[in-house]
């Protein structure tokens, strides 16, 4: 079994961002920007087999699915942009496993900040740990997602 290396600027990515709302609670917009243009460089250098249609629609999967809790105020805009653009680069599918996987972390996260009387958390830790469950099951069943 191999790894796809592909991954590894996204999971980079999420990582320094993880990094930066752990300290700041604040994402940069050069994080989101690099991975647009990752995806794009991704495509057209043929190392995502997608098509552009695929990484369009994770793109809006992205937005569909996490600016409602912007609007509640469960997650902050960089949050928001950095999911869409996750969503460009792993498509549809890569992203619904993301989203599951990110789920169940941040209410795990949720529980943890809960108990300690925090009323916010830095949650693209929950996002990069969806991303890296994205990446095993890709792995473990062989299954190209990008």
């Amino acid at each position: 079994m191999t790894v796809d290396w592909t991954i590894l600027v996204p999971l980079s990515v999420l990582a320094i961002a993880t990094v930066c709302d752990l300290r700041t609670r604040e994402i940069p917009d050069w994080l989101s920007i690099a991975l647009l243009v990752w995806g794009v460089v991704a495509k057209l250098a043929g190392w995502i087999e997608l098509p552009w249609m695929a990484l369009a629609m994770g793109l809006g999967l992205g937005l569909i699915a996490t600016l409602p809790f912007f609007w509640l105020g469960g997650l902050g805009g960089g949050d928001v942009k950095l999911i869409a653009a996750l969503g460009w680069v792993i498509g549809p599918v890569g992203l619904l496993i993301t989203l599951l996987a990110m789920a169940l972390t941040g209410g795990a996260l949720a529980l943890i900040a809960a108990l300690r009387g925090q009323k916010d958390y830095a949650y693209v830790p929950a996002i990069l740990a969806g991303m890296i469950a994205c990446g095993l099951c890709e792995w473990v069943y062989q299954i190209d997602l990008v």
